[in-house]
């Protein structure tokens, strides 16, 4: 419960970083859903949709997929919806199959935002080069389309791991290939074009960008001393703790905070939100091209007003989408 509220709050600040108008909000379900079959996957999300149909609403409360969730578990919660209304509404969540509905770009959004901005901080902290190695924690949804951009951008990715392990080669790491064995096999590990790592070994190898894209708090006070990367990007909801935050600060590791790194999905869920009220749909393209737009003005933005109140880029991005928040309070008033 705790771990779902400090999400909802930091949705909060997200959205009001990125200027989006929403208010930010959380919810899920504790269940681990790689142990349901497909039809106890379909019932439960039939019915955590109906026990909160009264605070939902394209205009209320819009949903979007966040871990463990899919295109599929987002298309039953806009049917179900649908159903109690009489009539399809597509903007009612996002992250949904393009066919009913979904935005071109949406899967991939999150990860292609976490390397944006990775490339503008590399840009903007002098650190750019053809030698450029970055390490990637998970290789989910976030990792995968993080590691295929930096790729596309002439960014090594020498390492990545999953749940069982992971794989190292300074090198680097030809990610599509890399995906192909996964897809096939299931598993990072089971390729062989590098040196296998445990999960732990991954997080401390040495890098010049660090991109926790998985679970939340794997950067602890424990581990975080003996980090190795020039700087952090957080691909997840806070994969960095208060105290290991304190520790890289004082170690001089730039840390791009989540609300930042990761707003990707949450823009790209703005468009497809957009486009669904609209009936009108963008090409992939232009989705790519606006995310990118608004990625690099949001981490100028940060970085600027970083350097101007001289305060880390975490704080300075929490201020920002404060700011907004409480901007916006003022000015509406209270009612009655």
């Amino acid at each position: 419960m705790g771990e779902i509220a400090a999400l909802a709050m930091n949705m909060t600040w997200k959205c009001g970083l990125a200027e989006l108008p929403f208010g930010g909000a959380k919810g899920g379900v504790a269940v681990d859903p790689g142990t349901l079959s497909h039809n106890e996957l379909e019932r439960l999300t039939r019915r955590y949709t109906a026990e909160i149909l009264p605070i939902i609403g394209p205009t209320k409360d819009i949903p979007a997929p966040d871990l463990g969730t899919n295109p599929q578990i987002m298309a039953w919660i806009m049917d179900t919806y649908s159903m109690a209304q009489g009539y399809t509404i597509p903007s009612v969540v996002t992250g949904k199959p393009v066919i009913i509905g979904g935005s071109l770009g949406r899967e991939e959004a999150t990860g292609f935002g976490v390397a944006y901005v990775t490339e503008d901080a590399l840009r903007r902290f002098k650190r750019y080069s053809d030698t450029v190695r970055v390490v990637i924690q998970g290789f989910g949804n976030v990792g995968s389309y993080t590691a295929l951009k930096l790729g596309d951008m002439g960014i090594k990715v020498v390492a990545v791991n999953d749940v069982y392990g992971g794989i190292y080669n300074p090198n680097g790491l030809p990610v599509e290939e890399l995906l192909r064995t996964v897809r096939e096999k299931g598993k990072v590990g089971d390729y062989k074009g590098g040196d296998k790592v445990t999960n732990e070994e991954l997080l401390t190898l040495e890098c010049d960008v660090l991109i926790p894209a998985a679970l939340g708090r794997v950067i602890t006070k424990d581990n975080a001393p003996g980090l190795r990367c020039g700087m952090v990007v957080e691909g997840a909801n806070g994969p960095t703790t208060a105290e290991a935050d304190d520790i890289l600060r004082e170690r001089n590791i730039p840390v791009i905070p989540d609300i930042l790194a990761n707003a990707g999905g949450l823009i790209v869920s703005y468009f497809e939100w957009v486009q669904g009220l609209q009936e009108y749909f963008w090409s992939r393209e232009a989705v790519h091209d606006e995310l990118k737009k608004r990625m690099k003005s949001t981490f100028v933005r940060v970085a600027d007003y970083a350097e101007k109140e001289n305060v880390p880029m975490r704080l300075a991005a929490l201020m920002l989408g404060i700011r907004q928040v409480s901007r916006a309070k003022k000015l509406r008033g209270l009612y009655p």
